[in-house]
């Protein structure tokens, strides 16, 4: 049967195949309801969509696709058994390879789609916006919010998508056009991708994450590297991390497609990188041999921190590989904000600074954080994920006044403590209850002095103790607030 979809009919979204075809749709969250919707409103008549659990929320979405045509399955049992008719398996990113439904439709042969596979493939062919793609361990959702604001700078009509801001099959379905589109791709996403091609793609980083969903690094890092496949304009790489480099060497890209580095030193031919206190393209210029142009200054990204200014440098390649002018670049970095709890200033309480980066789920995003500051209490901790910490210890050790740990997995960094870092200070709070970050801050508080950064980075995840990340460093700028009131 060939697939559905535009490809394989006339130029438009309404193309035969869709009609005909029977889809199944696994999940029906944010991602798996719009894609049930998209289904619907090209043209598709026989979708089900499964998800096991029950909520009101799901119940009202379920009426409403329902009238629509849909069928919805609902509750525990759902998602066990694949429909017999099934023809096509579009899957939310959060279901593993190995779960019965999609194991099941591998051994079958089905075709089975991400939601980003199934946005390719939904674009109108005589108004497709081209995709600026972006991921990486750690930064993605940041480096895709400063490329769409350098977008918007550039008087194009743009979007913040995929992984990030709206599911990437509703801004493929938008009545308006989007001129371009940036996108942020997880590695859950990407491993059931396979049909994209995108204008230009940046992996960021490549550490230790997410390891026990794609069986192996290598996995993992491959899963990463589908984001270059055919890729048409410019492949981002990290001249700091040989692995990102190593994916553009290996993918399979259109002809004339360009390697383009970014680096946090003086940049190479065909990279963008820093010289003194200014970012500079020596990649999209004509005499890029024997010169470099200014994009950006240090002053105008938010927060400047090392890995920040990372992020910024990859989202300024992809929008020079996209055309946008310098003043552009510089415009929208000054007018980007942030997200809460990425590396953000809480306040200062007696000479001392403290910053939430309780984003930082990971030991490579808490190292990053980590090495911004030149001298640190460190607040850590909460479900490590199986990760170990040895690296990260003996990297910043030199930076540590002390180290305030909690939540379920502080032993596991304070093991590593204990063997690399044995001088430095470290407490470790064993409390659950509400007040816990309260007690974490005091003591923080009493291990940092004057000029010091008290720092949450937990490198780890927080559902041991919070709801989210979120509601973690909701947490800890409470308790900094109490020490200001105290």
């Amino acid at each position: 049967m060939p697939e559905p979809g535009p490809e394989t009919g006339p130029s438009t979204r309404t193309s035969p195949g869709w009609d005909t075809t029977r889809f199944v749709v696994a999940g029906f969250g944010t991602a798996g309801y719009a894609c049930t919707d998209s289904l619907l409103q090209v043209g598709a008549r026989h979708v089900v969509a499964l998800d096991d659990r029950d909520t009101e929320k799901l119940r009202e979405q379920q009426q409403v696709l329902g009238t629509l045509g849909a069928e919805i399955r609902l509750g525990p049992g759902s998602t066990a058994t694949l429909p017999d008719d099934a023809e096509v398996v579009v899957t939310s990113p959060g279901l593993r390879p190995g779960v019965p439904l999609l194991a099941q439709a591998a051994e079958r042969g089905l075709p089975i789609w991400s939601e980003i596979e199934l946005a390719w493939r939904l674009r109108d062919p005589a108004a497709a916006a081209p995709w600026l793609c972006v991921t990486g361990t750690n930064g993605k959702t940041t480096t895709v919010q400063m490329l769409a604001s350098m977008l918007a700078a550039a008087g194009l009509r743009t979007v913040a998508a995929g992984n990030v801001g709206l599911p990437l099959v509703q801004a493929v379905m938008d009545p308006d056009p989007y001129d371009v589109i940036a996108v942020e791709l997880s590695s859950y996403q990407l491993h059931f991708t396979s049909s994209i091609s995108a204008h230009s793609a940046a992996v960021l980083n490549i550490a230790p994450d997410h390891v026990d969903w794609h069986g192996s690094l290598d996995a993992y890092a491959k899963d990463k590297g589908r984001i270059y496949s055919n890729c048409q304009v410019a492949c981002v790489y990290n001249a700091a991390d040989k692995a990102t480099e190593q994916l553009v060497v290996d993918a399979d890209v259109v002809e004339g497609c360009r390697a383009i580095g970014f680096t946090l030193g003086y940049p190479d031919i065909s990279m963008v990188g820093v010289v003194d206190d200014l970012l500079v393209d020596r990649a999209f210029v004509e005499q890029r041999a024997s010169s470099a142009l200014e994009i950006a200054t240090l002053a105008d990204v938010n927060p400047p921190a090392p890995h920040n200014v990372a992020n910024a440098l990859a989202a300024a390649a992809l929008a020079r590989a996209y055309g946008v002018p310098p003043a552009a670049i510089k415009q929208g970095l000054r007018a980007f904000t942030p997200d809460a709890h990425r590396i953000a200033h809480v306040a200062d309480v007696a000479e001392i600074s403290y910053v939430d980066d309780s984003k930082a789920t990971n030991t490579h995003a808490a190292q990053a954080s980590l090495q911004a500051y030149e001298h640190v209490v460190w607040i850590a901790g909460g479900q490590a994920k199986g990760a170990t910490f040895d690296d990260l210890v003996r990297a910043v050790h030199e930076r540590l006044r002390g180290v305030v740990l909690l939540g379920q997995d502080r032993a596991v960094i304070a093991d590593s403590l204990r063997r690399h870092a044995p001088d430095i200070p470290v407490i470790e709070v064993a409390d659950t209850d509400t007040g816990a970050m309260r007690r974490v801050v005091d003591e923080a508080a009493r291990l940092a002095r004057a000029g010091d950064t008290v720092l949450l980075a937990p490198g780890c995840a927080s559902w041991d103790m919070f709801a989210n990340y979120g509601a973690r460093g909701d947490a800890f700028a409470e308790a900094v607030r109490g020490l200001t009131a105290g």
